[in-house]
């Protein structure tokens, strides 16, 4: 676990973290969850290496830091990905009570935070964290501009 980092040097990991992921031909997306400035779950997408359309940065990193505090409330964690939160993974953030959430780049076309269906404005959703949109925005929007650029 890695204590004392500040909030860009979080986001600065789950950028890194989402390199690795397109190195390897996933969709480089990245996420750390941290409680108390303590990092305690990291993932990027695995959707191709697992064949498993659920298994989103957010989604496994969320598995990971439940697991590892023993608990499946997040209550005092915040997730910081690089990409904003589609409709799945949104929903997985309220339901684990996330506190805080930090998002890289805007997703317009799938996005549920603050574009599409705006899942944490819904008023089914059990829970909004705090968001943070933008953190490291340029870094993550140009990464995946650049992944698919690629692979067209």
């Amino acid at each position: 676990m890695i204590r004392g980092m500040t909030a860009p040097s979080f986001m600065d990991l789950a950028l890194k973290t989402a390199k690795n992921a397109g190195k390897s031909g996933e969709v480089p997306i990245g996420c750390v969850i941290v409680r108390n400035y303590e990092l305690i779950a990291t993932a990027a997408n695995r959707t191709l290496t697992d064949r498993d359309p659920t298994a989103h940065a957010e989604i496994l990193a969320i598995r990971l830091a439940a697991e590892s505090i023993g608990t499946e409330r997040l209550v005092d964690c915040d997730l910081y990905v690089t990409l904003e939160p589609c409709t799945m993974c949104a929903a997985a953030i309220s339901f684990a009570r996330i506190r805080r959430l930090y998002y890289g780049a805007a997703d317009p076309k799938g996005g549920a935070v603050e574009s599409g269906v705006r899942f944490f404005a819904s008023p089914t959703c059990h829970h909004a964290p705090e968001v943070y949109s933008a953190v490291g925005e340029s870094e993550a929007a140009t990464l995946l501009r650049e992944f698919f650029k690629a692979r067209r």
